[in-house]
């Protein structure tokens, strides 16, 4: 079995509504995002996916959560994390969106680290 990672990070504030302690008041992080493909086989240039390709779709994904306030963060007229952005909801929205802009790819895990010590993961399974 192969795996691959790329990361990338961005910058953005939250709250988080349903939480009683200091975090439902707002603030920052600095995420670190890390994105994982992982598969049994290789293409023709014996790689199970461009890491080029890969960073590039999760910059993409990601600039768009940049210096914003996630609880804003509003799609299809509905707010995206349903003014709630936990870390685990944020990987799973990051993941969605790899998986969209990348149908093919063998996207396995996103992980969304708030800190260097805490980190949620959304995978395919």
């Amino acid at each position: 079995m192969f795996e691959v990672r790329v990361e990338t990070e961005f910058a953005a504030a939250h709250f988080l509504r349903d939480y009683h302690g200091k975090c439902e008041n707002l603030h920052g992080h600095n995420y670190k995002v890390y994105a994982h493909a992982k598969g049994s086989s290789l293409n023709e240039g014996g790689m199970l996916i461009d890491f080029g390709e890969l960073k590039g779709a999760l910059r993409k994904v990601c600039s768009t959560l940049d210096h914003t306030n996630l609880n804003d963060l509003v799609e299809n007229n509905s707010f995206v994390f349903d003014q709630n952005p936990s870390a685990e909801r944020i990987a799973c929205y990051i993941f969605n969106k790899l998986k969209e802009m990348l149908p093919d790819a063998p996207l396995y895990a996103v992980d969304v680290f708030e800190t260097d010590t805490s980190r949620a993961r959304y995978t395919a399974d």
